[in-house]
């Protein structure tokens, strides 16, 4: 919708470890005269900040809570578990949540994974952040299980992950708040599900698809075999097809030998 709430820049907030990178070119691409501001925020601030305004959407970890937000989901991240290069679970491809009953597991405040019961034997304290659990990680006090986006945000030398077969997931999702659907939500919506530029419900800098000339249009129809006789039939009242076939008929006769007794 078109109204007083729209303005001049579109604000893209996103959460650590999304890489908006893709739909900001398209977007330059598309409409230029319209400045796209990227904000950073904490793993649990974008949908504070999208009630504030403080953006007009947001890439974010599923669930929204709330009704005022809407959201399309749009991937689910693959969970891992962060390790030092040398320990035992480096040495395997994936494992299970059940193997890591023995490690103590890391749980910082602004984890991102849904967890109904937290895996292994808890830290004494919670660590403030992801990257303050990675340091502890590397100190060698305990294991963090993290979606791959963030064990590749917090890459190190001295850390690698694996895969965890059956651990929660995190579900990145674009999210906007409901009343401020404005024309520039749209077109970024048209952007992030991959509408093309001339796609229907494509708005702003959607340009019409050309339309075909009339005269391309029509097809120039092909003289049936009796045209010209129907052709003759008003200047001369008789069938232009049937004297054809009499002319004929005649220089056939005329053009054949007859043979002399």
């Amino acid at each position: 919708m078109t109204g007083p709430e729209a303005t001049p820049s579109f604000r893209l907030a996103y959460v650590p470890g999304v890489t908006p990178a893709k739909w900001v070119r398209i977007w330059n691409e598309r409409l230029p005269d319209i400045p796209l501001e990227l904000v950073q925020v904490p793993a649990h601030g974008a949908q504070e900040l999208l009630r504030a305004q403080g953006a007009d959407a947001a890439f974010l970890r599923l669930p929204v809570e709330g009704t005022d937000l809407s959201a399309i989901p749009l991937y689910t991240e693959t969970t891992v578990v962060v390790v030092p290069k040398d320990h035992l679970i480096a040495a395997v491809d994936e494992l299970s949540v059940a193997e890591l009953a023995d490690e103590i597991v890391l749980h910082p405040m602004d984890d991102a994974l849904p967890w109904e019961q937290l895996p292994g034997r808890p830290a004494l304290e919670r660590p403030a952040s992801t990257a303050d659990a990675i340091e502890l990680v590397a100190a060698g006090i305990g294991v963090l299980v993290v979606p791959q986006s963030l064990a590749r945000l917090h890459h190190r030398k001295d850390l690698t992950y694996r895969t965890l077969t059956d651990a929660p997931e995190s579900r990145v999702a674009l999210s906007w708040p409901q009343e401020r659907t404005t024309d520039q939500v749209e077109d970024f919506i048209g952007i992030v599900r991959g509408r093309t530029v001339n796609s229907s419900r494509g708005r702003a800098g959607a340009a019409p698809a050309t339309q075909p000339k009339a005269k391309d249009k029509a097809k120039p129809k092909r003289p049936s075999g009796t045209g010209a006789g129907k052709g003759s039939r008003g200047g001369a009242g008789g069938s232009g097809a049937k004297a054809g076939k009499g002319a004929r008929g005649a220089a056939a006769k005329r053009g054949k030998p007859r043979r002399r007794p």
